[in-house]
C-alpha cells in the first residue's frame, strides 16, 4: 500500500493528526483545521430531523459515497452497514467507490464536481475552501462529539470525525512470552531491556516500517506534543529561530528511534516498503511490536492473529512511569455541496460516524464521548492511565513556516533523515537554519 498522501501533510495541523490506514487506504490523516468555533443552525437546504435518532423512514433515493476503504467494499463491510441503515430508511439506496489513490484522487473529484454526496474530506484542504466543496452540517450532530470543530468555518461545521485514535505500541503477547517477558514495559529503560530480549529470541523487537515513509511520522509529528505535554506546543515554535533541539520533544523522539535502529532492535531491510507483509510479521509473533495508533490492531488481527494475543500499551518515552498519550481525530467525513440528496447524505454520514460499526471494526474509539469503545485492547491501554492530549488546531502559521523552510512535516522524510544522520544535532542545526529564514522572509 502506498502513502502517497501524506505528500501534502505539510498543510495540516500537526498536533492533532492520529492515522489510520485500510488494507487499501492511501490517505492515513485527519484533516483538522478550523478557524472559528461554530455557532447557530447550520445547514440550511438539510432538515436537522435528518440526524436525529429517529431519522425520517420517508428518506428515499440513491447517494453515492467516495471511501479509501477499498477493502471495507470487497469484503462485504459496507454492505453490512448499508443494510442496517436501511433498517431505518427502507426507501434509501447507498452505493460506494472505493479510490485506490485516495489523496490526489478526491482533490481532482472536488475541483471537477464528481466527487460524489459523501466523502472523506480531504488532508490539506484549506478551511476557506469547506463552504466551495461542501455543505454544512447541523448542529444536531454535534453534541458530545470530539473535535467538533475542527473542520469547521465562520461559525459552520462541515465535517465530523470518523473515529478518534489514540498512539502508543501495539504488541503480539506471544512474542513477548517466547522473549520471556512477564508485563508490558513502564520505563524506557525497561523497553530497551525488552527489545534486546526480542532480539536474543530471534524476534524482531519493533518493526519501524521505515522503508513504507509514512510511518515514521510516529516519530515526529505524530508524538512530540504529547512528549511536550501541551497540543499547542507547535505554536510556541512560531516566535524562535531554534525551534528543534535534540533535547526537544522531537529530539527525544529521534534519539529513541536511533538507538532502536543503532541496536538492531528493528528490521533489517530499511530500504524497502514492507508495510502489507509487516503485518503479517506481527500477527505471526515474528515482530513483536509497532509504535503505531489503534487502528492497526484489526489489520494485525485480520493478517491471522487472534484478537486475545494482541495487546496495546502507551509509549514509555523517559523513565517517569507515567506517560502522555495523543488523542487525534480520523478522517473526517463531509457531504458533498454538489448532492442532489443533501438530506439522505446527512442521515447517512450521521449514521455512519455514530451507529454503523464503523468505529469498532476499524480499531477506533467511538466519536461519541458518552460511549465506550467496543475495542478489547483500548481497554488495556487505558488502564496504564495516560494522560491523554487531545489535538486542537495549530497555527497555520506553524505550517507556513515548514512549507517556506522546505521542511517536509507529515511526510516521514524528515524523520527518516534525522534517525540515520551522522550528527543529530547538526541535522537539527541545518533545519534551524531554514526555519529562521524562513520565519525572515515571512515576516515572523
Amino acid at each position: 500500500m502506498k502513502k502517497s498522501t501524506l505528500a501534502i501533510l505539510s498543510l495540516l495541523t500537526a498536533s492533532a493528526v492520529l492515522s489510520a490506514c485500510g488494507s487499501n487506504d492511501n490517505n492515513n490523516n485527519a484533516s483538522p483545521s478550523a478557524s472559528a468555533a461554530p455557532s447557530g443552525s447550520a445547514s440550511a437546504s438539510a432538515s436537522a430531523s435528518a440526524s436525529s435518532d429517529a431519522g425520517n423512514a420517508d428518506l428515499s433515493g440513491k447517494i453515492l459515497v467516495l471511501t479509501h476503504r477499498t477493502d471495507y467494499i470487497s469484503d462485504g463491510t459496507f454492505d453490512k452497514y448499508v443494510a442496517k441503515f436501511k433498517e431505518k430508511y427502507p426507501k434509501a439506496e447507498v452505493e460506494f467507490e472505493g479510490l485506490t489513490n485516495y489523496a490526489t484522487d478526491i482533490n481532482t473529484r472536488l475541483t471537477t464536481g464528481e466527487a460524489g454526496d459523501v466523502n472523506m474530506i480531504p488532508t490539506g484542504l484549506a478551511a476557506s475552501e469547506y463552504p466551495k466543496y461542501y455543505e454544512p452540517l447541523p448542529d444536531s450532530m454535534f453534541e458530545n462529539v470530539y473535535f467538533a470543530d475542527f473542520d469547521a468555518f465562520e461559525g459552520k461545521r462541515y465535517g465530523i470525525t470518523s473515529g478518534v485514535n489514540t498512539q502508543g505500541i501495539v504488541y503480539n503477547k506471544k512474542a513477548f512470552e517466547k522473549a520471556g517477558i512477564t508485563s508490558t514495559p513502564k520505563t524506557l529503560d525497561e523497553l530497551y531491556a525488552d527489545a534486546q530480549k526480542l532480539k536474543d529470541a530471534g524476534i524482531i523487537p519493533l518493526y519501524m516500517n521505515f522503508g513504507a515513509q509514512w510511518p515514521m511520522g510516529s516519530w515526529g509529528e505524530n508524538s512530540y506534543t504529547t512528549v511536550a505535554g501541551d497540543a499547542k506546543w507547535t505554536d510556541t515554535l512560531i516566535s524562535t529561530d531554534t525551534p528543534f533541539t535534540v533535547e526537544g520533544p522531537w529530539g527525544q523522539l529521534i534519539t529513541i528511534a536511533r538507538k532502536f535502529v543503532e541496536n538492531k532492535w528493528v528490521e533489517s531491510d530499511l530500504s524497502t516498503n514492507n508495510w502489507e507483509m509487516s503485518k503479517g510479521e506481527v500477527a505471526s509473533g515474528k515482530a513483536a511490536m509497532y509504535f503505531l495508533g489503534n487502528w492497526v490492531i484489526p489489520q494485525v488481527i485480520g493478517a491471522g492473529a487472534a484478537s486475545d494475543d494482541i495487546g496495546f500499551f502507551p509509549f514509555p518515552y523517559d523513565n517517569s512511569g507515567k506517560y502522555n498519550a495523543p488523542l487525534g481525530g480520523d478522517y473526517f467525513v463531509g457531504v458533498s455541496k454538489d448532492s442532489k440528496n443533501k438530506e439522505l447524505a446527512i442521515a447517512w454520514t450521521n449514521f455512519f460516524v455514530k451507529e454503523s460499526g464503523y468505529d469498532t471494526d476499524s480499531g477506533f474509539m467511538p466519536v461519541d464521548k458518552t460511549k465506550e469503545s467496543q475495542v478489547p485492547q483500548l481497554a488495556e491501554f487505558n488502564a496504564a492511565n495516560p494522560t491523554y492530549i487531545e489535538g486542537v488546531a495549530v497555527d497555520p502559521r506553524y505550517n507556513e513556516i515548514a512549507k517556506k523552510a522546505e521542511i517536509a512535516l507529515g511526510t516521514g522524510s524528515v524523520d527518516q533523515d534525522l534517525i540515520v544522520a551522522k550528527d543529530l544535532k547538526k541535522a537539527f542545526d541545518d533545519m534551524n537554519a531554514k526555519w529562521a529564514k524562513a520565519r525572515k522572509e515571512l515576516g515572523y
